[in-house]
This record gives structure tokens, sequence and C-alpha cells, in this order.
């Protein structure tokens, strides 16, 4: 698998499961893997997203639900997604970064973070974000040099 829209690529993205697909190397979502590390891998959304530098905060033990991480996880978790949507804020000028955690779809916990910009439309905003219709993706060299940007920001800070 490789390529944008991953999820839609799939009848079921759980049979077999994408986020340990992407945890394993197998799969490489758009900006592939962007942080490694603590039990988690950081990488771009797998289908097309309408907003640069959208990143998925994926435990690399399946488990299907946030209340299914150990509290050692669960205590690396927060200062982890802390961390990367301050990356994102500093390396693509993004106002605020939304946490969402829906599992509606795929049943491996994943965290997204979204990084709300000045000009990101209201119809794209919170949990619409994943609404946005297939014309609205940015192209794959944005999203590729967004991940990149993130992934500088993080390393110059250190973490690896």
């Amino acid at each position: 698998m490789s390529g944008l829209c991953l999820t839609r690529r799939v009848a079921d993205p759980n049979r077999p499961c994408l986020a340990c697909a992407i945890v394993r190397g197998e799969a490489r979502p758009p900006g592939g893997v962007v942080w490694r590390g603590e039990g988690f891998v950081v990488h771009g959304v797998a289908d097309p997203s309408p907003l640069l530098g959208w990143l998925v905060v994926t435990s690399e033990r399946h488990v299907p639900a946030f209340d299914d991480l150990g509290g050692d996880e669960l205590g690396r978790l927060g200062p982890l997604a802390a961390r990367v949507a301050r990356a994102q804020r500093t390396a693509l000028g993004a106002e605020h970064v939304y946490a969402l955690a829906l599992g509606d779809v795929l049943r491996h916990f994943h965290l997204h973070l979204v990084p709300r910009f000045a000009d990101t439309p209201e119809r794209l905003r919170g949990r619409r974000c994943f609404d946005a219709a297939p014309g609205e993706a940015r192209p794959a060299e944005e999203i590729e040099g967004a991940a990149a940007a993130v992934r500088l920001v993080l390393e110059r800070e250190g973490i690896r």
C-alpha cells in the first residue's frame, strides 16, 4: 500500500489493520512517519488531507481505543501530543491544533492532530475536517513538505 487514500483503498481498514501496517512500515501514508518512539508512531493522515500538517499519533501496540492504553502509555501520550502540536504551530504557523480520537472507522488507537490556520474555512474546523470533499485535498508535494517541516522542528528540539 502506498499513496493517497489508504483507508478508502481497502474494503475494511481493520482487516488487516491499516494502523498496524503503518507502524510496521508496510504502508506509507502521505507525509510518511514523522517520529517514532515511546510506544507511538507519528505519521501523516492516511486519507487525502484538506489541511497541511494533519498528523496522527498511533499506538505501536494494537489496542482499539484510548481507554485500552496502559497507564505508562497514557503518561507518554499527553506530553508527546503536546510536543507535536507545538511543532505543528512552529513549523506551519498554525493558530491551534485539534486533538481528535474518534475510532469510528479504524479500531486501532490513533489521535488526530489537526492544525487550524487563520484562513481555515469554517466548514473544515474541528470535527468537520473529516467531511472535506475529495477535491479539497492538498497536493501531495505540499503534504510531504509540511510533514518534513514538522519533522525538522521535532529533530531540532531533540525529539527523535
